[in-house]
């Protein structure tokens, strides 16, 4: 029996119950595909879901939603062996195990053949935070060129990648950041302006835009949503994509109270078949040749995924953390 490494959950808590075991290489049938893991990104949801907040996900499992490595074998014949290809959501990580090994299964219609000559480390940061960026601006937020977007949550890593994005799309950015240290960072990245976010910051941007931003991507939740939509001018949107603020629920929600005349509140979740139909190539080719700069944080070793963890949760990075197997 083939074995593989991987960072097994079996009961929810801290880094440390990311446990680091041989097990069985995943059988893989017609209509799936078994990839060799190259690289993964480290997502927010997954550390909710190694805390023990996502009640639907059963344990033992092998997080993440996400993954990039090479095809090793594809019984129904959709792709070659050695073929570059990434993978994200459709229960990656959560109905069935995910990218923290070094193989992984996962059902042929979410796996996108990729041409790149992108490193491990940068390809694996891709595929969900730019699928959540694009998606967010295309799907929801509507996003043109010109248009005066506000990033909520902005040194997050989709934070940044979305100010890169909206920037290539020709929109002027503002971005927030919690830490004043950060402001210059931000700045130089392209943000027009940095907001220094205290948990109320509409009077903030009423100083710099009488009436409003167009859009806002919403990326700390629930936590900022109210004081985030006084932000947005009439026929603006607001579209609410991130929760790192950890609040999952708005309590004694009035909307008409909370949502001001003419604003449109809208969300964007995003799936594997989303990331099929993004340009993901044609940015990987942009990232590749230095006109899309998407900032990365630190690299960790599949052994370190406790650190990974801890170095996320302690909010230290900016940028996608990465883990090669």
């Amino acid at each position: 029996m083939l074995t593989m490494k991987a960072a097994v959950l079996h009961e929810s808590g801290s880094p440390e119950n990311l446990k680091v075991e041989s097990v069985p290489v995943p059988a893989v049938s017609v209509g799936q595909v078994l990839i060799r893991i190259k690289a993964f990104g480290l997502n927010r949801s997954e550390v909710f879901t190694r805390q023990g907040h996502s009640p639907d996900v059963k344990l033992p499992r092998i997080l993440g939603i996400e993954a990039a490595g090479t095809v090793e074998q594809a019984p129904g014949g959709e792709f070659r062996k050695g073929e570059v290809v990434v993978t994200a959501m459709g229960g990656m990580g959560r109905q069935f195990d995910g990218g923290y090994a070094e193989f992984t299964v996962v059902p042929d219609h979410q796996v996108l053949a990729v041409k790149t000559e992108l490193p491990w480390e940068v390809l694996g940061a891709l595929p969900e935070m730019l699928q959540t960026a694009w998606g967010s601006f295309e799907s929801s937020l509507e996003l043109k060129a010109g248009e005066l977007l506000l990033i909520r949550g902005g040194t997050s890593s989709i934070g940044l990648a979305a100010l890169a994005l909206a920037r290539d799309m020709g929109a002027i950015v503002y971005t927030t950041t919690r830490n004043p240290e950060r402001v210059a960072f931000l700045r130089d990245l392209g943000a027009s302006e940095v907001l220094v976010d205290n948990g109320a910051i509409h009077d903030q941007v009423k100083r710099f835009v009488s009436d409003g931003v167009d859009k806002l991507l919403e990326l700390v939740g629930t936590k900022t949503l109210l004081d985030s939509l006084r932000c947005v001018r009439k026929k603006g949107i607001l579209c609410l994509t991130g929760i790192v603020g950890n609040e999952w629920s708005l309590h004694d929600f009035n909307p008409s109270a909370a949502i001001p005349p003419g604003v449109r509140l809208t969300t964007y979740g995003g799936n594997s078949q989303d990331l099929l139909n993004m340009p993901f190539n044609e940015l990987s080719q942009r990232i590749r040749a230095g006109t899309l700069k998407i900032p990365l944080a630190r690299t960790f070793r599949l052994d370190e995924i406790a650190d990974a963890h801890r170095y996320m949760e302690q909010n230290q990075a900016l940028g996608k953390i990465v883990v090669l197997p």
